[in-house]
């Protein structure tokens, strides 16, 4: 009885092991990220994925979650995949929940890195974003030890890092998610980050978004020779996530347009939409918050 004891206490501790190692899934030999994060509570960077590349120089990191806490909770992670200095933070953009995070990566001496659009956003927006986390569902202990730092290093359309033995593209087709939304692109081994350009099984956010841009993006991306996509929310995801996400961004706007022209009733358009929209199991009170921000004025 004894010995059944001590092996049941044993599993328990090995299954403890894996799962506070369980956070960064590993997709090549020098990849990680965050991928079909479920837990979409502000706190949680509203289940924004982030990721890593290593190279023989060092890692570069893609995205750094919603605040100094959240940064902290990343960076442990990737500190049980490797020990080399972060040289790199990539912003896909500066929303709050992909970019609040940077202060923890910038104390340890990382150049940050953004499109200049959203460099710019992040400078005109970053302080009131701050001093209004609550807005967003976010508590000031959820918050402490938050700074915003801006992006020192900044491109219009391409950029190229060399991480020894890793070429990273990062690259900007048109104003989409935001006006400077970026990817980052691994073309050996056809991966790619995508950022909120695509939301896989997840409501997007449409506020700041430019859906004739966002579109020809998409077809952009369609295009390029890469398998596999690491999207800002969601799980991994492949060029099928893609159409449906234009798809989707169309059918949104058309839909909301018209109904918009009726009605300012956002709740009952809301629920109208719900119905139309292809089903998208998380966060289902974007549709009215969209609604509101975007074809409404109003939130």
């Amino acid at each position: 009885m004894k010995k059944i004891v001590v092996l049941s206490v044993v599993t328990l501790t090995l299954l403890f092991v894996q799962s506070a190692f369980a956070g960064l899934t590993k997709l090549a030999d020098n990849v990680y990220s965050y991928v079909g994060v479920k837990d979409a509570s502000p706190a949680h960077s509203f289940a924004a994925n982030a990721g890593i590349v290593i190279g023989l120089d060092g890692v570069l990191v893609v995205d750094t979650l919603i605040s100094a806490k959240e940064g902290e909770r990343f960076l442990a992670d990737i500190r049980r995949v490797t020990d080399k200095p972060i040289k790199y933070v990539v912003n896909t953009h500066t929303h709050l929940d992909h970019a609040l995070g940077n202060c923890v990566f910038a104390r340890l001496g990382a150049t940050v890195i953004s499109h200049e659009a959203d460099r710019t956003m992040l400078i005109a927006q970053g302080a009131a974003i701050l001093q209004h986390a609550g807005d967003y569902g976010l508590k000031p202990e959820e918050m402490a030890g938050t700074q915003v730092v801006i992006p020192s290093l900044a491109f219009s359309e391409r950029m190229i890092i060399d991480l020894g033995g890793e070429e990273v593209q990062l690259i900007r087709t048109a104003p989409s998610h935001t006006a400077g939304s970026l990817v980052v692109c691994l073309p050996a081994k056809k991966l790619l980050f995508s950022g909120d350009i695509l939301f896989t099984d997840f409501h997007p956010f449409l506020a700041d978004g430019d859906i004739s841009g966002w579109t020809r993006t998409i077809d952009s991306l369609l295009a390029m020779d890469v398998e596999r996509i690491i999207p800002g929310h969601g799980p991994l995801s492949t060029k099928k996530d893609l159409r449906e996400m234009k798809e989707y961004l169309l059918l949104f706007d058309s839909t909301a347009k018209e109904l918009a022209a009726t009605s300012q009733d956002a709740d009952a358009i809301s629920a109208q939409m719900l119905k139309i929209l292809p089903k998208r199991s998380i966060a289902e009170w974007m549709v009215g918050y969209n609604l509101k921000a975007r074809y409404m004025g109003k939130k």
